[in-house]
């Protein structure tokens, strides 16, 4: 699964490397500037190469990642954790996120986008009415 002697896009990569379900929103996140090298904004088309710092940002996520193999092909899940390597400062940090918010979970998680369904807008509408 991994090259030794090529270099890869950096889309592909961040595809092959599970940290994005496809392609396109892999380079999504690079243009919008989620995907940064050493606090540098990247392009799609830039070539990875082993030794790179990235960091990534999904959502509320940051992980900071060194790459440590190439690969354009998407593997198993096993296979694409041996493309990088976290940073222990990034792992550290994520761990303390994930802790503060089982303390304080964020009030706007639990309300559901939309609109009402028909159950729930005849209760409302029963609700407003006095029944």
């Amino acid at each position: 699964m991994q090259k030794e002697a090529e270099d890869v896009r950096l889309d592909k990569w961040l595809w092959a490397a599970r940290f994005f379900k496809t392609r396109s929103l892999a380079q999504d996140a690079i243009a919008t500037g989620r995907v940064t090298c050493e606090g540098e904004r990247l392009k799609s088309s830039r070539e990875v190469r082993p030794g790179m710092l990235l960091s990534i940002r999904r959502g509320e996520e940051l992980m900071e990642v060194r790459v440590t193999g190439l690969s354009d092909k998407r593997g198993s899940a096993s296979e694409a954790s041996k493309l990088y390597e976290e940073t222990e400062s990034s792992r550290e940090l994520r761990k303390h996120r994930k802790e503060i918010l089982k303390l304080a979970a964020e009030p706007a998680r639990s309300i559901r986008g939309g609109r009402p369904t028909k159950r729930e807008g005849r209760r409302l509408r029963a609700f407003k009415a006095g029944r």
